[in-house]
């Protein structure tokens, strides 16, 4: 099959890089404020969270507060959901300067690099098979609320995404369905990167950093307008260069992004609201092309009211824009409004429910490339998209340990309408430190543009075509686990699955004349497996971290289907993977960490297995200054991530933080 071309930079070319916008001029006007914010306030450091504060004990970790699994706090020991939970120290010490290597430490996910702005991310497989013009499009991703999923393919534009490490809370990553709470797209998992708040980043931060790959400044921040209010602000900006192509010469691929955002908190005596928002703008290079061009802007409201002790209202609204181009070609733009309610509240000792709606509206417009040799095109290229849903949840005691949660989304999408997302949990407080659940949920991949509007043309033949009538994806998940702390210093998680699938995604040939090819829904079949992770804390200055997932995959084709391509189409991911992580606080102001990696062999395009081991060291120099040494990929020059895509280099960063 032809592969199906852009030129904007959608997730079926290749993402690379370039420089387009000015990356000197930015990062010289951020060196310099950070040389006059230095002078300007000399040993005058406010108290803020340190990132190198003494890590949290094994007991507190298993007890972190989260929101993802229930949409209302509850206490990660007793999640009914195979829940992994990222803290802002994980972050700061993984040495982490992108949200997909910070999600590299979630041994529930699976991660794979292709070039420098393009990444490969899944849960639970389907993690794409690009010569197969598929692309992971199962997993739900929020920033603080937002959805940052496109509607065009249902995947993640990750090069468009970003979060300063410092302000990084914590991030949730849920594997297994999450549709009845959070809707279309999370078939897989949830992944929620939760910012900290203005408060908690009082005063400056500068960091200057550079490396033989990657050099990056930033500047942030942040104080109070009054008792109640808190703000703060950032600017950052950061060049990658090139990696090589597969055949060992440079992809020309290098990019830049400059990024500047705000955020401001009022916390009232019971109401807390928050606005934020980001504008950015990137070049990114590409082998034998212009250099693609995206930019954005993002905009969110979030209001919280506290009714009694038992009862809270909650409003989020956000505005979002992105576009894509190339010059001298096509590009897109997509406007996203978003508006969600929710309200939680108990009924007597029995129920304590949570239920919403929202309203999610999509306009997009896509310029074709105006060129006889165009190949890919949208018919017709502009629409405005409507996605409403309306959800509750039940959470039922059945006694002091044992506690049943019910749930039900209806979703209405503009092309099969109104979809049921049903669940069911139950978790089981054995003993204090000991937890068992089960789940049974239902979850759908909503049809898109790309499944119903595209048309490829090879010169004047039409050779595919998307289909209207198109139908969601659709899994039906069994799981079952523990979680617990099985002595004073080990906490191990073990979840299995059993996933069934139906309308996966497919290519089906003309009856009778084989062109135009066409999207279909023809794949079904299920994909079972085990994760399992766990710390151990040997010392009170040394924890490590473990985890290991198996998965295997059983498709087959519904009756009657051609059958053209295989099996292989749905995905190409690894049969099992491996992760283990050392931290350590060497001495009060010094701590190393290291983080390795094992990935299975890629079966079908096939790739060879692969370990790697990234290290940070850092060093606190005074309450107000630190350096940071880190490695990435120490073990081999360059390796192979995913088929087609570059070779990742080993690469060393050396970064300065100063606190004023």
């Amino acid at each position: 099959m032809c592969p199906l071309l852009t030129r904007f930079g959608s997730p079926w070319s290749r993402l690379g890089a370039g420089a387009g916008l000015s990356f000197r001029g930015t990062y010289g006007g951020i060196l310099a404020a950070i040389l006059l914010a230095a002078q300007a306030v000399p040993g005058q450091a406010q108290q803020v969270a340190s990132a190198d504060v003494q890590q949290l004990s094994i007991e507190q970790l298993a007890n972190v507060e989260i929101t993802s699994v229930s949409k209302s706090p509850q206490s990660l020991s007793t999640a009914a959901a195979a829940a992994y939970v990222i803290s802002h120290d994980d972050v700061i010490r993984s040495g982490a300067t992108s949200i997909p290597e910070m999600l590299r430490l979630a041994p529930n996910l699976e991660v794979m690099q292709s070039s420098p702005a393009n990444y490969q991310i899944a849960a639970r497989g389907f993690n794409g098979n690009s010569s197969a013009q598929n692309f992971p499009n199962k997993l739900l991703v929020l920033i603080d609320g937002r959805s940052v999923y496109t509607p065009l393919f249902s995947g993640v534009y990750w090069d468009m995404q970003d979060v300063l490490p410092e302000d990084v809370e914590r991030i949730e990553v849920v594997s297994g369905p999450g549709g009845t709470l959070w809707g279309a797209n999370a078939v897989n998992g949830v992944v929620n990167i939760i910012t900290r708040k203005a408060s908690d980043t009082p005063g400056g931060i500068a960091t200057l950093g550079a490396g033989d790959q990657y050099s990056s400044a930033a500047l942030q921040y942040g104080g109070k307008l009054d008792d109640n209010l808190d703000y703060r602000f950032y600017v950052k900006d950061f060049y990658q260069r090139s990696f090589n192509s597969a055949a060992g010469t440079s992809a020309h691929d290098g990019w830049s992004k400059p990024q500047a955002g705000f955020r401001v908190d009022w916390n009232g005596a019971q109401d807390l609201v928050t606005l934020q928002g980001d504008v950015y703008g990137g070049a990114e290079g590409q082998l034998g092309a212009a250099n693609q061009i995206i930019a954005g802007a993002n905009m969110t409201g979030h209001w919280q009211h506290q009714l009694d002790d038992e009862s809270s209202v909650q409003l989020l609204a956000y505005y979002d824009q992105a576009r894509r181009t190339v010059v001298d070609g096509g590009g897109f733009t997509i406007s996203t409004y978003d508006v969600e309610v929710q309200h939680n509240f108990s009924i007597g000792r029995w129920n304590n429910i949570v239920w919403g709606a929202g309203d999610r509206i999509y306009d997009y417009n896509i310029i074709d490339r105006v060129a006889p040799d165009t190949s890919l095109l949208w018919r017709p290229g502009h629409r405005v998209l409507n996605l409403a849903n309306v959800f509750a949840e039940d959470h039922i005691p059945l006694g002091d340990t044992l506690q049943l949660t019910v749930g039900l989304k209806l979703e209405n999408d503009p092309y099969s309408g109104i979809s049921p997302m049903p669940s069911g949990r139950l978790s089981w407080q054995v003993t204090k430190n000991h937890n068992l659940w089960a789940a049974v949920s239902r979850a759908v991949r909503s049809p898109t543009p790309f499944d119903t509007d595209v048309v490829e043309n090879l010169g004047t033949v039409k050779f595919l075509t998307g289909d209207i009538n198109f139908l969601p994806e659709e899994v039906t998940a069994y799981e079952a686990g523990y979680r617990g702390q099985i002595f004073d210093n080990v906490t191990v998680s073990i979840s299995a699955f059993e996933n069934v699938y139906d309308n996966l995604k497919s290519i089906e040939p003309a009856p009778v004349t084989f062109t135009p090819l066409r999207w279909a829904n023809t794949l079904q079949g299920n994909v079972h497996g085990v994760e399992i992770w766990g710390s151990y804390q040997p010392t009170d200055w040394w924890r490590l971290d473990a985890g290991f997932n198996i998965q295997h995959m059983d498709l087959s084709f519904a009756p009657g289907a051609s059958k053209l391509l295989g099996i292989a189409q749905a995905g190409d991911d690894p049969h099992h993977q491996a992760s283990l992580r050392s931290s350590m606080n060497i001495w009060d102001n010094i701590n190393l960490d290291a983080d390795f990696r094992y990935v299975g062999a890629l079966p079908d395009p096939k790739l060879p297995e692969y370990v790697e081991l990234s290290a940070r060291l850092g060093w606190k120099l005074s309450d107000t200054l630190s350096v940071a040494l880190s490695g990435y990929n120490l073990l081999h020059g360059q390796h192979l991530e995913y088929p087609g895509g570059d070779q990742i280099r080993r690469g060393a960063y050396l970064e300065t933080r100063l606190r004023f």
